[in-house]
């Protein structure tokens, strides 16, 4: 048993903006910890048989999010991973209420400022199409850090190297462990 057996009992789930690395500090979190790792995302994707932005063009949003919550429902029914979700889908109560059942939810979280600049570099992203990622992440984050507070850690990664944001889930998942555990 090495010290990272604890943090393997449970899926880890990840919260937050589009931005803060739910992806990439996801996959790596899942590396370090020798967890398998899914991308909601790319999950949704290959369940639809199309892109998001497809599905949000073609089915709108009420639709994506019922997908998005029947896919992280099976994810969550699988044995302990890693999983990165869509920044809207703990804004679910169904899909929030399954992930606190199911895995150790972890938020992570940014200056709004570094989360404009990292979504700047893509054209990917249906809420942010043809609008200011600014004005849009403010929005969001007004409406959704007061139930992003619900996940059992946060981590505040702010503009840091993936790997320092790795260790700080780590270190952040260890303290709510032995701090919850009997």
């Amino acid at each position: 048993m090495d010290r990272y057996t604890p943090l393997r009992a449970r899926t880890i789930t990840l919260v937050g903006l589009m931005g803060v690395g739910k992806s990439s500090v996801g996959r790596r979190l899942a590396n370090a910890l020798d967890l398998p790792f899914k991308d909601a995302d790319v999950e949704i994707e290959a369940a639809a048989g199309r892109s998001i932005p497809d599905i949000f063009a073609e089915m709108g949003e009420p639709a994506f999010r019922e997908g998005e919550r029947r896919v992280i429902t099976r994810l969550l029914e699988n044995p302990p991973h890693v999983l990165a979700t869509g920044g809207g889908a703990f804004m679910n109560d169904e899909t929030r209420k399954l992930i606190k059942e199911r895995s150790i939810s972890v938020w992570l979280k940014a200056d709004l400022d570094v989360l404009v600049r990292r979504v700047g570099r893509k054209d990917s992203r249906p809420l942010l199409s043809g609008k200011d990622p600014l004005e849009v992440l403010t929005e969001l984050a007004e409406k959704r850090y007061p139930v992003y507070a619900e996940a059992d850690v946060t981590v505040e990664t702010g503009d840091t190297a993936h790997h320092v944001a790795v260790d700080q889930v780590i270190r952040a998942l260890t303290r709510h462990l032995e701090e919850n555990t009997p």
